[in-house]
C-alpha cells in the first residue's frame, strides 16, 4: 500500500554537488514559493465540463510582467542552454495550479507568437527522492530526460505523450495498433521501472510515445511522475503489473505471450539497461556514491523492501542495505553480473 502522505527529503549538500557538476543546479529568476502569490485562481475544465484538477491562477498586474519575463528566462534555460534570443517571441499564456497529489505543481504555458505552437513546463518544490528519479530515468530509460534545480525548487519539462488510461480507453483497440507491440512494451516498462525502483506507476502516471514505422507502429511507454523513486516498502510498489489500472496490459500481455517470451523481453531490457550501465558508469558512480549515504525513506520501509528483494532474488545481500541508495546499487550490480555480453 502507498503511503497517503509521502515524506518530503530536502537536497542534501553532496547530492547538490553532484547537481553543479552535471550542469542541473542553476539559478533561476523565478522560485516556487514566488508563483504562490496569486490573487484569485478558476477552476479549469477540460472539453466536457469536468474538473481537471487544475486551476488557473491570476496575479497581480504590477508583478505580470516581471514574473513573465521570468518564466521565459526559465524556458530558455530549460530547452535552448539558455540563449534568451529562443525567449524573444515566446509569451506566457497560462499559469496553472494543481492541489491534487503530493508535489502541487505549477504548469506554464508557454506559446510562441509566430505560429501559435505551445510548449509546458512545471515547476515544483525540489524533492530529493523525485530528483533522484528524474536523474536515474535520464541514465537507465531509452529517453533523456531535462530539468534544473535551484535550492528548492525543481523545474521540469513536459514529457508529451498519451496518458496510460487514456491510451486504455480511446486508442488500445484501434485495428492499426497491434496488441502484442503494447504488451511487449508494457513487459518491458515493468522491468525498467523494477530495476530501478521507480514506484506508483499505475497507468495515469506513464504515457505512450507513438511512433509510426514502415510496416507498422511501435510504442514506448515513458514515466511522467518520479514522486515514488525508492520510497515505499513493498517490492511490488515497484512493479506496475500489480495496479489494478494496468491489470488491461497485465490481461494482454498473458493473452499474447507464454513465459518464456516475457522471459526473454525482461532479459532484453536487462541487457540494455547493462549497457547504459557501462557507458554511464562515471556518471553512475558519482550518482551512487550520494544515494549510498542516504536514507529517503523510514528504516521501517528500508528494512521490508531489502528483506523482501532478499527472498526474491534469493540474496542476502539486500538484507544487509541500510538505505535505500544501498538498495538500488546492489540490484543494478546484479543486472550487471547477470547480463554476459558476447
Amino acid at each position: 500500500m502507498i503511503s497517503k502522505k509521502k515524506i518530503f527529503y530536502p537536497i542534501s549538500s553532496g547530492f547538490r554537488k553532484y547537481l553543479q557538476e552535471y550542469q542541473r543546479e542553476r539559478e533561476l529568476p523565478i522560485s516556487y514559493s514566488d508563483l504562490m502569490y496569486y490573487t484569485e485562481s478558476i477552476e479549469l475544465l477540460d472539453e466536457k465540463g469536468k474538473s481537471t484538477h487544475w486551476e488557473t491562477l491570476l496575479y497581480p498586474q504590477a508583478t505580470m510582467e516581471d514574473l513573465h519575463t521570468g518564466l521565459k528566462h526559465i524556458y530558455a534555460r530549460l530547452k535552448a542552454a539558455g540563449d534568451t534570443k529562443a525567449q524573444e517571441h515566446l509569451f506566457i499564456e497560462r499559469i496553472d495550479y494543481c492541489r491534487f497529489g503530493n508535489s502541487h505543481p505549477f504548469r506554464i504555458k508557454i506559446v510562441n507568437r509566430f505560429n501559435d505552437v505551445y510548449d509546458y513546463f512545471y515547476i515544483k518544490t525540489a524533492d530529493a527522492s523525485r530528483v533522484y528519479g528524474l536523474e536515474l530515468e535520464h541514465i537507465l530509460s531509452p529517453n533523456q530526460v531535462h530539468y534544473l534545480t535551484d535550492q528548492t525548487t525543481l523545474v521540469e519539462e513536459h514529457i508529451a505523450g498519451i496518458p496510460g488510461d487514456m491510451f486504455l480507453a480511446l486508442y488500445a483497440h484501434r485495428p492499426e495498433f497491434h496488441p502484442k507491440r503494447i504488451a511487449k512494451e508494457f513487459v518491458k516498462f515493468n522491468e525498467r521501472c523494477f530495476l530501478r525502483l521507480l514506484g506508483d506507476m499505475r497507468a495515469y502516471n506513464f504515457v505512450f510515445d507513438i511512433t509510426p514505422d514502415f510496416d507498422a507502429y511501435q510504442f514506448r511507454i515513458r514515466a511522467i511522475d518520479f514522486d515514488q523513486q525508492f520510497f515505499e516498502g513493498s517490492m511490488n510498489i515497484y512493479r506496475p503489473q500489480f495496479f489494478k489500472e494496468n491489470y488491461p496490459y497485465v490481461a494482454m500481455a498473458q493473452e499474447h505471450f507464454n513465459r518464456q517470451v516475457m522471459m526473454q523481453y525482461q532479459q532484453e531490457e536487462r541487457a540494455v539497461i547493462a549497457r547504459r550501465i557501462k557507458a554511464e558508469r562515471h556518471r553512475l558512480k558519482d550518482l551512487r556514491d550520494c544515494m549510498v549515504r542516504e536514507e529517503m525513506s523510514t528504516r521501517e520501509k528500508i528494512s521490508q523492501l531489502g528483506n523482501e528483494l532478499a527472498e526474491h532474488y534469493q540474496d542476502p545481500v539486500f538484507s544487509k542495505c541500510n538505505t535505500m541508495g544501498e538498495i538500488i546499487d546492489r540490484s543494478l550490480k546484479r543486472v550487471l553480473v547477470a547480463t554476459h555480453f558476447r
